[in-house]
């Protein structure tokens, strides 16, 4: 079989190996409904299960919020009544402390009289069930107090920590005459035998005069509240979440955090925090630390012969620290799983006679989709094997085989990127060794060069211009300092010299320069034009070699415009750091197939031309940390721009 399939052509293998996948499960299917729909059937359950589940514990929460809110503004209205009442006893205390303040400031009895008979009085007044009133100075220290009179309070604090007792001290120094001020603290009074804290609000005004903070104090569970009928009222809370049933035999259920249930059918009042279910899961454990979630469990009652598998969801009501639980059995939905599994079986069957006949033809169809790309990358990279590197796939799309064909396209271009840097590499080697070889050369034949030149003048000058042989003679003489140039260029190219750096006034050098160059013969006809930008910094530069750079550029413009035109030199400011010098003509430009090649040593357009100059001229500016460019149209002109830098930087 894996013989077979290997000769065969891609399609031929998606139509072999397709094919079957579609139509034996045609013969299998009526096995496999049976699994699908039971499948399905525990599917529904769960949905249908998990959504009662999730509307009656959202019931149970608004119910117990409710409840919460009613009472918490039934609270509110008992807190406003306390401190009113509160507040009462204070302004009467503070009366009374100032009654006998009057008496001592009248002259009747004596400071020490006056506060004794005012502590006396405060500690008859009674607050309440266990409520007093007592008097203490802005340091802590009591002065009136049921029990604990003499002691100093201030760094006493309340059941979270709170160091109430200086806040009062505070507020009260900083209050207005006769201001009341009120605190609430928790506060666990053992004396009276309370085994938690209780909430304590207290009402206090400051008597400057003597220095003396009066509070009146009391518990807001003391005051005249009806806790009979908070207690039939959560009552009638817990019957109204015990009444709701959930399905036939499920209920909802309450518990706090450490597992002490609420509400529940039959352990209400128990802490079951370490049940199990029949897997030995500690369930109620779980639902106390997670909070919130749901929960899947087997659990057999009393009255069941088996174990059932139970649905839970459950949520946490902060304000009271209760778990609210929904739980449900699963069996109570089958009936509704049984016509789950009828209309899965119905549309199986159909949807196994479409896929069968559908799938044959989608096939078909595919395989034609997924080999012409294919087909199309294989012709592409035979060609590109054979070294035609510029042939690229065609990307359509973004699946896998477009992102194939992109990678494809990306490694050509690497791939045509490398031939290209080896064969620049290879003509750097080239160049370097020229180079090397030029400067050995240049050594050894500038030596004849001079004995020629000297002999050629010699000769040149005993003969007169009617000789016929002064022609030959000038001849010799003319060629051998062009021999000289050509080795000179070498040497300059093969070992340029380090610029020696200078602060310069470029404008002031090109200028020089302009007024040098505008005699030279090969400028004949060309008009120089200058547009110098006033206010240039100074630029560190070596002066002898920019004026080679600049003579070598305005004679090459000057070669392009052999019947004369126009040449403009200007100078601008880049920026704080760089200058810019442009050298813009109007002659006869430069194709764009060899604006590439005009740096390159020895290229030349010019017949008697050593192709150096530009190569000189580009290794001065590089040398000078500066940059060059040239834009050129052929029959407009050609404009030149080398950037410089006013400082060298240190590499």
């Amino acid at each position: 079989m894996n013989i077979l399939l290997n000769k065969m052509k891609l399609r031929g293998k998606l139509l072999a190996l397709v094919l079957p996948l579609v139509i034996i499960p045609i013969f299998v299917v009526a096995a496999v409904i049976g699994l699908i729909a039971n499948q399905q059937a525990y599917l529904g359950i769960t949905k249908t299960s998990k959504d009662d589940l999730q509307h009656l514990s959202a019931f149970c929460i608004d119910l117990l919020n409710s409840h919460h809110q009613q009472f918490q503004v039934y609270k509110q209205d008992k807190t406003r009544n306390l401190n009113n009442e509160l507040a009462t006893l204070t302004a009467l205390s503070y009366n009374l402390v100032s009654t006998e303040h009057n008496q001592h400031a009248q002259g009747r009895i004596g400071i020490e009289t006056a506060k004794l008979e005012a502590r006396q009085a405060l500690k008859k007044i009674n607050v309440g069930e266990s409520g007093y009133i007592y008097a203490m100075t802005s340091r802590g220290d009591l002065q009136a107090h049921i029990a604990r009179e003499g002691e100093n309070v201030f760094n006493e604090r309340d059941e979270n920590g709170r160091y109430f007792i200086r806040e009062m001290c505070v507020a009260a120094r900083a209050s207005k005459p006769g201001e009341t001020l009120f605190i609430t603290y928790p506060w666990r009074n053992a004396i009276l035998g309370d085994k938690k804290p209780r909430t304590k609000v207290v009402a206090y005004k400051y008597f400057k005069e003597w220095d003396w903070i009066i509070a009146s104090g009391s518990y807001l569970d003391e005051t005249g509240g009806d806790a009979a009928f908070e207690r039939q009222s959560f009552a009638k809370l817990k019957e109204c979440i015990r009444a709701k049933k959930v399905g036939a035999t499920g209920y909802i259920f309450c518990m706090d955090s450490k597992g002490n249930f609420t509400i529940h059918p039959d352990s209400e009042g128990k802490n079951l925090i370490d049940s199990k279910d029949l897997n030995g899961n500690s369930f109620i454990r779980e639902m106390c630390s997670n909070k919130s979630g749901w929960i899947r469990y087997p659990w057999k009652n009393r009255t069941d012969k088996t174990a059932r598998m139970k649905i839970v969801r459950y949520e946490y009501f902060e304000p009271w620290d209760w778990i609210v639980a929904v739980g449900s059995y699963e069996d109570e939905f089958y009936q509704e799983a049984n016509q789950i599994k009828t209309h899965i079986l119905f549309i199986m069957t159909l949807l196994i006679l479409v896929v069968g006949a559908s799938a044959t033809a989608l096939v078909f169809r595919a395989s034609t989709i997924f080999t012409s790309p294919i087909t199309h990358m294989m012709s592409i990279i035979k060609r590109v094997k054979r070294g035609n590197f510029d042939e690229r796939m065609t990307v359509n799309g973004e699946d896998e085989l477009a992102e194939m064909a992109s990678a494809f396209n990306r490694m050509t271009d690497i791939i045509q990127r490398n031939k290209e840097i080896e064969s620049n590499l290879a003509q750097q080697g080239k160049m370097a060794s020229l180079g090397v070889l030029s400067s050995g050369v240049a050594h050894e034949i500038n030596n004849p060069l001079g004995v020629i030149l000297g002999y050629a003048g010699y000769l040149e000058s005993k003969m007169s211009e009617d000789d016929p042989n002064y022609q030959y003679i000038h001849e010799i003489k003319r060629e051998s300092k062009r021999c000289k140039k050509i080795v000179q260029d070498l040497l300059s190219y093969a070992r340029t010299p380090r610029p020696t750096l200078e602060p310069t006034d470029l404008n002031d050098l090109l200028q020089q320069i302009v007024d040098f160059a505008a005699n030279h013969t090969d400028m004949r006809g060309v008009t120089i034009n200058t547009t110098l930008a006033s206010g240039l910094p100074l630029v560190e530069l070596d002066g002898d070699q920019m004026r080679q750079v600049t003579i070598n550029l305005i004679l090459n413009a000057g070669g392009a415009m052999p019947e004369g035109g126009n040449l403009t030199v200007s100078t601008e400011a880049v920026d704080d750091r760089h200058v810019r010098i442009t050298f813009s003509d109007n002659g006869s430009g430069i194709p764009p197939e060899n604006l590439e090649k005009i740096f390159e040593p020895f290229y030349t357009t010019k017949a008697r031309g050593t192709g150096l100059g530009l190569a000189i001229t580009r290794q001065i500016i590089e040398q000078h940390q500066g940059e060059i460019h040239i834009d050129s149209t052929v029959g407009k002109g050609t404009c030149v721009t080398v950037t410089l830098p006013t400082e060298r930087e240190e590499i």
